[in-house]
């Protein structure tokens, strides 16, 4: 896949397999605005059509200030009603597309992640945070409510009790009460965090993708299912998987007591 020049977004290849995304607007905390929801979408869309040689995919903020923000607000400032509506419905259609990226996608999340950035977070498959890193659904402080996954995808990470009172209060929390509570996975340093997720992404990378991105759907999918019915679905997942060069070439190279050469075929 042959990356456009964003203007919002930094995109770079870490070799051989991972995608480093850098959302790109650091003199606003990274914050949102029109042409950002549009390079989002444009690149979800992208990868899922194609990924090219890539296999996961970190993403994080610019400088050390923030990961993101959420919505730019002083674009917001003054917009009339229908410009508002079809902004969002952009912001909903690239967090959607993120959601539903076939490649893991991994948040290194280095400073603030506020609003849409902790719903952009949470769309990720999980979250590595520096320990200095905020985190708050400030929508209700506003007159709005999260309306990017925020009221879905918290409470599956956190508990919906726990979900409720971070979303109805508006507080902020820090990155140890988030690990704490299952949200974050791993706490590093400040200014590592983007270090340790490459080098988890690395370690995805190596493994056979055709396998990884149907374990990702059976899970993403089957957990909204009846146990019955995410077994069966499981079990699909799993056969598309037998007739495959990646599977012959795993038995391979373990009999041969080597490593595997995956090629996602």
């Amino acid at each position: 896949m042959s990356i456009d020049r964003y203007t919002t977004l930094a995109c770079a290849m870490q070799p051989p397999h991972v995608l480093l995304v850098t959302l790109n607007r650091p003199d606003v905390r990274n914050a949102f605005n029109t042409l950002m929801g549009r390079e989002l979408l444009d690149l979800w869309t992208r990868l899922a059509e194609d990924a090219g040689e890539a296999r996961c995919v970190v993403i994080t903020g610019a400088g050390e200030q923030a990961f993101c923000a959420g919505a730019d607000l002083k674009e917001r400032n003054g917009m009339p009603e229908e410009a508002w509506r079809r902004q969002h419905e952009l912001f909903e259609r690239a967090f959607w597309a993120l959601g539903d990226l076939p490649l893991p996608v991994i948040a290194a999340v280095n400073g603030p992640a506020y609003a849409g950035g902790l719903e952009l977070a949470l769309m990720c498959d999980f979250i590595y945070a520096a320990r200095s890193a905020r985190f708050a659904l400030t929508e209700v402080s506003l007159g709005i409510m999260p309306g990017a996954g925020g009221t879905q995808n918290l409470p599956r990470a956190v508990g919906e009790r726990r979900a409720k009172e971070i979303i109805l209060t508006a507080r902020p929390f820090g990155a140890e009460e988030a690990h704490h509570w299952g949200m974050v996975n791993r706490l590093c340093e400040p200014g590592e965090v983007v270090a340790a997720a490459l080098d988890t992404a690395a370690v995805i990378a190596r493994n056979a993708p055709l396998a990884v991105r149907q374990a990702k759907k059976s899970m993403r999918y089957g957990t909204q299912m009846d146990i019955g019915t995410a077994y069966r679905f499981e079990v699909e997942a799993y056969n598309r998987l037998v007739d495959t060069e990646d599977r012959r070439e795993g038995i391979r190279a373990f009999n041969e007591k080597r490593k595997p050469d995956f090629k996602g075929r």
